[in-house]
């Protein structure tokens, strides 16, 4: 029999969802639908509500709706406890189970496709909103030396700092602090990658060998553009990240994680 799933997002047209998860179905021989279902704040709970009672499994969650999705899951992962926000919906006898996988797509494309280990690693995070906060405690958790959080608003980076300074490696503050250090990873979680806005952070961020990071996807940002001025040895956008969080979503639903690597190849050639 065949299992349902779904991603519900405003706007839904755009999303590579349904064509990565069709990817692996196919790649794993497994027998499940995946649609885009178009909802409003409104209608999300309805929508959510009634795709569980037309039988479906579990439902990825995107823009605007991931703490739509927190407020309706009856029980959380850590994952989602420390983003505060949810991606992730599996629908079990139990209830709704929220979980949060951007963390692991990220850190899993960076260590596996990279090939660069985090741990020991010198990581800059800029940015401390809903994305950053979504991908911090898998960062933290591969071990980094030291994780600096530098936001515009330094008050906002140290508030998501402290939530985790007893037990990592983990600093905040202002983009003043970036300055003051090389890094091995550099990873741009601001909203500037979807625009034509600069970050200014400097010269001088990157030590020998770094990684230059954008979460976002499908365009060269001026994050990236900056980097390729400073002469940084490995620059990629966040596509990776993306299929790598719905390949953990897929195996929280399915208990088998697929290779990431033939479906970003073919989504990269179009």
């Amino acid at each position: 029999m065949t299992d349902h799933y779904a991603v519900i997002g405003n706007p839904i047209a755009q999303s590579k969802s349904p064509l990565i998860h069709a990817a692996f179905a196919r790649q794993l021989g497994h027998d499940l639908s995946y649609d885009a279902l178009l909802a409003t704040p409104e209608t999300f709970e309805t929508v959510v509500r009634q795709f569980i009672a037309d039988g479906g499994c579990g439902m990825n969650v995107t823009a605007p709706f991931k703490l739509d999705a927190l407020a309706l899951s009856g029980r959380l992962s850590e994952r989602a406890q420390a983003a505060q926000a949810v991606n992730t919906l599996s629908f079990t006898p139990e209830g709704i189970v929220g979980d949060n996988t951007d963390g692991v797509g990220l850190v899993n494309d960076i260590q596996d496709r990279i090939g660069l280990r985090l741990a020991g690693c010198r990581v800059l995070l800029v940015g401390a909103g809903g994305a950053a906060r979504g991908v911090l405690l898998p960062l933290l958790q591969a071990g980094p030396a030291d994780l600096l959080i530098v936001n515009r608003s330094p008050q906002k980076a140290r508030a998501l700092a402290d939530n985790w300074a007893t037990r990592y490696p983990v600093r905040a503050g202002g983009f003043e602090l970036a300055g003051k250090q090389h890094f091995d990873v550099v990873i741009n979680a601001t909203s500037t990658g979807l625009s034509d806005a600069p970050l200014n952070l400097g010269d001088g961020l990157y030590a020998p060998g770094a990684l230059a990071y954008e979460m976002s996807y499908g365009r060269q940002t001026p994050f990236m553009q900056e980097a390729h001025r400073q002469g940084v040895a490995r620059i990629t956008d966040g596509l990776g990240m993306l299929v790598g969080q719905a390949a953990e979503s897929f195996r929280l639903w399915r208990g088998v994680l697929p290779d990431v690597l033939p479906v970003l190849q073919q989504l990269r050639q179009g």
